[in-house]
């Protein structure tokens, strides 16, 4: 019981990192470059995580490390349109919600791609995150900014990034796909960086200060303690917990960076978290039976 319950704190602080990773990211690419801010973040976060899967990595075959690394090209695309949204929006809150749509693009990425039609509790949910959405754009004049339109297009490619995980990578373990899809992300960021951006001549001590935090935490403290987390709790108390990450990146961007929401966004920011709630524990409810 005493461990459960610790574990359980282990996923909503790792839920607070998460929350705080986009204030991270958001200091840091005031100086530096997004892509190359990515790439470095995540090459160095997957060099702290490789060392404590060195045993797993050399009973590993090259087919299965190249499969690996092929998936998180794909997780890598969605985080290049995460960390540009991300710097062309004043409201990470929003963001943060938006992101959390992925689960719920999950179904239909699986319906195209195995065949397997989404359940019934999907279509249910369906309708109130459309309208969440909605209620979230009405401050536009009901049409998505760019921003909105980016975090939505890396909602869709983390969830073909998730089936792609499921159906490729399941035999690998958890902190070695994150390992090796960290390395891929950092070092396609670096090359994109390298052909695409201009790094300034002098960076801050405040901005590296954001970025080591970026790194250490946010990254490669965050991931472990999830992956702790998730193996002590069970799925459907994990999946709803992890749904606290937007809820601490809106209330950090408020305190931060005095995001004011509109009555219309935050209708919009409940009903979508209902949405995603109602799907998960569903889901969960089913696969438990």
């Amino acid at each position: 019981m005493k461990s459960r319950y610790r574990a359980e704190m282990i996923l909503i602080l790792t839920t607070l990192i998460a929350g705080a990773g986009w204030v991270f990211s958001k200091q840091s690419i005031v100086e530096l470059p997004p892509l190359g801010f990515i790439g470095s973040r995540f090459l160095l976060a997957a060099l702290i995580l490789l060392p404590f899967c060195r045993k797993e990595l050399k009973a590993l075959g090259w087919a299965h490390i190249l499969r690996a690394m092929m998936v998180g090209c794909f997780m890598a695309s969605a985080l290049f349109c995460w960390i540009f949204a991300v710097s062309v929006s004043d409201t990470l809150g929003e963001g943060a919600f938006i992101m959390s749509l992925s689960m719920l693009i999950v179904p239909l990425v699986a319906w195209v791609m195995t065949g397997t039609a989404p359940p019934r509790s999907f279509w249910l949910a369906l309708p109130m995150a459309l309208v969440g959405l909605l209620l979230i754009s009405s401050a536009t004049g009901w049409q998505f900014d760019l921003s909105q339109l980016w975090f939505l297009m890396a909602a869709i490619g983390f969830s073909i990034h998730f089936n792609l995980n499921r159906i490729y990578v399941a035999k690998i373990s958890p902190i070695l796909l994150t390992s090796l899809q960290l390395l891929t992300t950092g070092s396609l960021g670096l090359l994109l960086s390298y052909h695409l951006e201009t790094w300034p001549e002098t960076v801050s001590h405040n901005t590296w200060a954001w970025f080591t935090c970026s790194v250490i935490i946010a990254t490669s403290l965050r991931y472990l303690l999830q992956t702790t987390g998730q193996k002590l709790v069970e799925s459907t108390n994990a999946a709803l917990i992890m749904l606290l990450e937007p809820i601490w990146t809106l209330l950090l961007s408020i305190l931060v960076y005095g995001e004011t929401l509109p009555v219309s966004k935050m209708i919009g920011c409940a009903i979508l978290l209902s949405a995603l709630i109602f799907f998960r524990f569903s889901t969960m409810s089913k696969a438990a039976r």
